[in-house]
């Protein structure tokens, strides 16, 4: 591993003390309280995470290559995150939530050249000196409409404060968010920071949710929630070009989202059928071959773009507990897009299966541990096929050639967990190896199968 510069290595032990003196500090206090202060009487530190990620990527068969392909001599980059969430609850029925994060590092190979790019922590490339300094991430207010009596207790987490909520309830947030915060979630396959890296696994990657380069927007969503079925309506803010970091207004260009989740309560079974619709200056793909085919050019839908275009995807999410309290169970999700314009916000994804299993470490005496292994499926649209066949590059795709094949992924990784709590707090320490295999990455049977090994440390409080 390259020697760190002095300046980097001093900065991640700086936070890393800081997070310590953090837990130790707020951990000491409520230990110390006789009567531990309502949740609406101040604003509470809900968490603070921080993840790093060493991953390396290894050669690869490459007769041809482009700007945004994988780095045919393999490549290795670490990456960090950190980030502090804070709420409060200023009434019963109303909540304020401020999350701070920072990232640092890159993903091999510049974070280009696959669909499914294998680590999910990072920021992607796309906006030139895009800083590596703390942000916003999330401020957004949460207001409850309860529908009945019956309450159920929620459990302190990031983004959530502790007590009670209606099981039955109209829901409305507002403000700076993550689409994925309330749609497409999924118990085994949702998070990076402790679960798959890849981006195929923990979320529906045909689903080009709108976000800026660091996966954030503007938006609202409006929900009803009840014990056996929910129903959620988001609109957000989208980028005003492809991967970029200035969002467009809802009025020029707007994502909305409607999930239907049902949640049987005999089986455990829980199932979302999600909807979608995009408008933005997406290029066509048609549009973008047609012109090139005109001038004797390459083929570049990003200038093809224009206000008032639209993309329509669908995805089905299912999730079904096995054992262990539901600590061992099985995913699998389907994803399609009609493929005709540019892909934007999330990824170069137009088809998606994947499917996985979790399994809890109790059956080997380590019952906080997890197994995961699972594998993903994607393809493109034929127009979307024949752009990148023609030589043409999207915002993560471009081998300037394509002798087109599904892309295929297998991932595995176990995560190793130790918990110390005092008082009413918790520190969560992970150490998770990782792997995963790639045939035709970026579609291209031309080029591959690629390797990825990987180290994910993860403290969370």
């Amino acid at each position: 591993m390259p020697r760190l510069p002095q300046r980097s290595r001093a900065g991640r032990l700086h936070a890393g003390f800081s997070l310590a003196l953090t837990w130790l500090a707020s951990c000491a206090g409520a230990a110390q309280a006789e009567e531990p202060a309502p949740a609406s009487d101040l604003p509470q530190l809900l968490g603070v995470q921080y993840t790093f990620i060493e991953q390396r990527q290894s050669a690869l068969e490459s007769p041809y290559d482009g700007r945004l392909s994988l780095h045919p001599d393999g490549d290795r980059q670490g990456t960090h995150t950190i980030g502090f969430y804070g709420g409060w609850a200023p009434l019963p029925w109303a909540q304020l939530y401020l999350d701070a994060e920072k990232f640092m590092g890159a993903g091999v190979s510049d974070a280009t050249g696959l669909g499914g790019l294998t680590n999910g922590d990072v920021i992607r490339q796309g906006v030139p000196g895009l800083k590596k300094e703390f942000y916003i991430a999330r401020a957004y207010a949460r207001f409850m409409l309860p529908l009945g009596g019956t309450v159920a207790s929620v459990a302190r987490g990031q983004d959530q404060l502790p007590g009670t909520e209606a099981v039955q309830r109209l829901e409305l947030k507002v403000g700076r968010m993550s689409a994925s915060d309330d749609f497409d979630h999924n118990s085994y396959a949702n998070s990076a920071r402790t679960q798959f890296l890849n981006w195929s696994l923990w979320n529906n990657t045909a689903w080009d949710f709108a976000a800026n380069t660091r996966g954030y927007t503007d938006g609202l969503v409006a929900a009803y929630v009840s014990p056996l079925w929910a129903l959620r309506y988001g609109m957000y803010r989208m980028p005003l070009y492809a991967n970029g970091q200035t969002l467009e207004t809802l009025l020029r260009a707007r994502e909305q989202d409607l999930e239907l989740t049902l949640t049987p309560a005999a089986v455990g079974t829980v199932v979302r059928l999600l909807a979608y619709r995009n408008t933005a200056r997406m290029g066509d793909y048609a549009q973008a071959l047609a012109v090139a085919a005109a001038s004797g050019a390459v083929p570049d839908v990003a200038a093809d773009d224009a206000g008032g275009r639209h993309k329509t995807g669908f995805g089905v999410n299912a999730e079904q507990p096995l054992a262990d309290g539901g600590d061992t169970g099985v995913f699998a999700r389907l994803g399609w897009q009609d493929g005709k314009t540019e892909d934007f916000a999330f990824t170069e994804v137009d088809r998606q299966a994947s499917a996985g299993v979790q399994l809890s470490g109790v059956h080997w005496q380590r019952s906080e541990d997890r197994l995961g292994l699972a594998a993903a499926v994607q393809g493109l649209s034929a127009v979307h096929r024949e752009y990148l066949a023609a030589g043409g590059s999207g915002f993560l795709l471009g081998d300037g050639a394509l002798n087109y094949a599904h892309e295929q992924i297998l991932e595995a990784y176990y995560r190793a967990q130790w918990i110390w709590s005092r008082g009413a707090c918790a520190l969560r320490l992970q150490l998770s190896p990782d792997f995963q295999y790639i045939e035709n990455p970026g579609y291209n049977r031309d080029r591959g199968p690629v390797r990825f090994y990987a180290l994910r440390l993860h403290l969370e409080y």
